[in-house]
């Protein structure tokens, strides 16, 4: 049981130490207050504008709810840090969806509303996935869908180097098979080690597949799982630029048809019918045998601390209407996610097959802030990235750059 809730500044302390591109600083340039038949509503899709199935999914909930809602979308970072700010200066927006690992933030630093004080039910929810966004027994927030990381492969590139895919089950099989990538003439394997909260979440199959523990970053696994990625690196097997990569850079490299490998998440798998030759998805190996454990990625709709209490009934309308068991198939199906309850699950399998890899994986996959760590999971994650930059950079050892690391997360 927490005995004192962080401070707005401190936690905004916490959001800023993430930020990549954006700065600390300034108004949120949005406000819940104005007209109360407007509801303001603040995602992370900059991708979808007003014409496209998101949006209009948007609208047409605040329609449904009797109002019309001001939609805003922010890149993630940026998304988290305008909430903490918005918060700070009263005028956070009415409904509000975030990366997981921000509503224990969030929530520290006292500006989520609890589900059942709204009456939200999430008893349907699978417990791994509302659990990234459970503090202390009680749900903040109604988690949209779920989605986490595979490895997806070209079949044809495999084929002509005589790899079988079903024969990758460990680090040393999938090494020996980019060896033969590469023998080939062709490239082997591309992912996200960028010095942002993308490059942990690429990085953590592999550290939790070594069997690490975020609360010791510098232990013999952890470093195990950094001198395999400098390892591929270092032998030419994924590129040099992993290290500037996003996860979408990533995949367009992937989907040049150059790379046998790529890991990336279920959000692809539109793009990957468009790549334009045939893939398949694995598991990602643990180092010994077996899947790894993936983190949980997606986003929790949430209703931020309003001192006109008197606009939670509209707000928790908005969200039914985005979250509901009847309307999370046309959500998640817009947003490519994998629905956060078994039965929507099933509708969605049955629609489209090739999701039964990604459903199997997300049901099995860890929240980055679970097992205790909440709000100091950020306060590990940047050292972990960071080690990793100085790892693959030939800056340090893996070793130093963990141990480092680990420094820097015993202090957060």
């Amino acid at each position: 049981m927490r005995s004192t809730r962080r401070t707005l500044t401190a936690a905004i302390a916490t959001a800023c130490a993430l930020a990549t591109v954006t700065a600390c600083g300034g108004g949120s340039g949005s406000s819940s207050s104005g007209s109360s038949s407007t509801y303001t509503f603040w995602d992370p899709y900059p991708q979808f504008d007003a014409s496209s199935d998101w949006g209009k999914r948007v609208t047409a909930c605040g329609t449904e709810a009797g109002v019309k809602v001001k939609r805003t979308a922010y890149d993630t970072t940026d998304l988290g840090n305008k909430a903490l700010l918005a918060a700070q200066q009263g005028n956070a927006p009415d409904v509000m969806m975030v990366d997981n690992p921000v509503v224990s933030t969030l929530v520290e630093a006292g500006i989520l509303t609890r589900t059942s004080d709204l009456g939200l039910d999430t008893a349907a929810i699978q417990k791994n996935i509302i659990g990234a966004g459970t503090l202390d027994g009680a749900a903040y927030g109604v988690p949209i869908g779920a989605n986490t990381l595979a490895l997806y492969y070209n079949k044809k590139l495999l084929s002509a180097a005589h790899i079988d895919p079903a024969g990758i089950k460990d680090w040393p099989s999938l090494t020996a098979a980019l060896k033969k990538i590469k023998a080939a003439g062709k490239k082997g394997i591309t992912f996200s080690a960028i010095n942002t909260e993308e490059g942990s979440f690429q990085f953590l199959p592999w550290f939790w597949g070594a069997g690490g523990d975020l609360t010791r970053l510098d232990s013999s696994k952890g470093v195990a799982a950094l001198t395999l990625w400098k390892q591929w690196v270092e032998e030419g097997y994924a590129p040099k630029d992993v290290l500037n990569n996003t996860q979408t850079t990533s995949w367009q490299e992937f989907a040049t048809g150059d790379y046998a490998f790529g890991e990336n998440g279920t959000w692809q798998l539109a793009n990957a019918e468009k790549a334009g030759f045939p893939y398949g998805i694995v598991s990602i190996p643990a180092q010994n045998g077996g899947s790894a454990p993936v983190p949980t990625g997606g986003e929790f709709v949430t209703v931020p601390v309003q001192k006109d209490t008197g606009r939670y009934d509209i707000s928790k309308k908005i969200v039914a209407c985005l979250t509901s068991a009847q309307n999370l198939l046309a959500s998640d199906t817009t947003l490519t996610y994998v629905a956060p309850t078994a039965a929507v699950q099933a509708q969605q399998v049955k629609a489209n097959p090739k999701l039964k890899p990604w459903v199997d994986a997300v049901a099995a996959a860890r929240g980055r802030t679970s097992g205790g760590l909440g709000t100091k999971y950020p306060t590990i994650s940047q050292p972990m990235w960071t080690a990793v930059q100085a790892a693959l950079s030939g800056s340090k050892s893996p070793t130093a750059a963990l141990s480092d690391a680990q420094t820097a997360a015993s202090k957060g």
